[in-house]
């Protein structure tokens, strides 16, 4: 998998007098089953998250309240993703270094996962990130 296999998803958006409603189902709009979701929020000023990459796994991002970027690199490229909607959100493949960073103030970043946590399928060292990815 490649930068280019990442992107934005727009989600599903019904809107009501009363309040809009977005859902996400499992291999519908986004390519994979969902085994976890977790969620970052209360990020201090100029912190970063993220900073390693996953061999295996296959994630979607969500701003759910205010704002903050994704910077994903391939081992020879990078680009920068701007979250700031509830309604959309960014496919990670496996293989791709993040970091998450420019938090807006009451943030909140939720992430659905592809599989449940091990700490074996982390790739926590740029060096070897950088190895493995070319």
């Amino acid at each position: 998998m490649s930068l280019s296999d990442c992107r934005f998803i727009q989600m599903p958006k019904v809107s009501d007098v009363r309040g809009n409603l977005t859902y996400i189902e499992s291999n519908n709009q986004i390519p994979f089953d969902i085994r976890r979701v977790y969620y970052i929020y209360d990020v201090p000023g100029g912190s970063e998250r993220g900073s390693h990459a996953h061999r295996s796994l296959h994630q979607f991002v969500v701003a759910m309240s205010g704002s903050f970027d994704v910077v994903l690199h391939d081992g020879e490229t990078e680009k920068r993703f701007h979250l700031n909607r509830s309604y959309s959100g960014l496919y990670v493949c496996p293989m791709m270094w993040r970091t998450l960073d420019n938090f807006s103030s009451g943030s909140v970043c939720m992430v659905l996962a592809s599989e449940f946590y091990a700490e074996s399928d982390y790739i926590r060292d740029w060096d070897k990130f950088v190895d493995l990815a070319n």
